[in-house]
């Protein structure tokens, strides 16, 4: 099992803990995370799974896509270093116990 934590804008925490594989959009609209919607069910083509990840899993994570570069462009929060889409990015050992900031807003 992975652990994700998605830290509200007001600074509370959402804990979840999910199979390895399952994306943090996923995990997040499963467990009824607040703020992140993943309007098209994680095909990267709607940036509602905006999250800024935490500098300590950077190196962990995948390249970004053309496809999610796209799409970050087209975020209501701001687009930061830190700016990933949760659809695209899977629980793994590697990443047990990652840490991301959910925007204000999504929509």
């Amino acid at each position: 099992m992975s652990t994700i934590t998605f830290i509200q804008p007001s600074g509370e925490p959402a804990v979840v803990t999910v199979e390895p594989g399952t994306s943090l959009m996923r995990a997040a609209v499963t467990n009824g995370v607040d703020g992140i919607v993943g309007e098209c069910g994680g095909q990267a083509m709607c940036a509602t799974c905006h999250v800024y990840v935490r500098s300590d899993f950077a190196d962990a994570l995948p390249e970004v896509s053309d496809d999610e570069d796209e799409m970050l462009d087209c975020t209501i929060a701001e687009r930061t270093d830190r700016s990933r889409l949760g659809c695209q990015i899977k629980a793994s050992d590697e990443l047990d116990g990652i840490v991301v900031d959910v925007p204000s807003d999504q929509v």
